[in-house]
């Protein structure tokens, strides 16, 4: 059940979708799980940890996270915003955060040249998806 959720949430971020005003396709976020943690602390929670790189121009889809995500910029710059609220725009060293409910509704690499990578740490359910398409 785990591999389908994380195959699922691979699928849904690395879904190439075509950057705003632009003819071209935007390239595929690459998504690196690290690690899957049961917390026994906190019975029936775990946390995932992974990493996300956004080449050049990348657009992550509308989705949303069952999970509480925190997102720390490694390199580069990036913008992030939620449903309801303004987009921000983070650089190398800042952080980000989403609720379980929120819907994220911007994702995507702020430069057209150069790659950003972040590191994503979701407190979730066990056995629940951390990614769900926005509907």
């Amino acid at each position: 059940m785990r591999s389908a959720h994380l195959a699922l949430l691979l699928t849904l971020i690395s879904t190439s979708v075509a950057a705003a005003g632009s003819a071209a396709p935007a390239r595929a976020a690459i998504v690196t799980p690290l690690i899957t943690q049961a917390l026994p602390d906190l019975p029936g929670k775990e946390v995932l940890v992974l990493t996300v790189e956004y080449p050049p121009g990348s657009v992550d889809p509308v989705h949303r996270h069952d999970a509480h995500a925190f997102v720390y910029v490694l390199e580069g710059t990036i913008v992030m915003g939620v449903d309801g609220k303004q987009p921000v725009t983070l650089h190398a060293g800042e952080v980000f955060y989403e609720s379980p409910a929120d819907v994220h509704t911007i994702g995507r690499n702020a430069s057209s040249k150069k790659p950003a990578r972040f590191v994503v740490f979701m407190l979730k359910d066990i056995g629940k998806p951390a990614l769900l398409p926005a509907n």
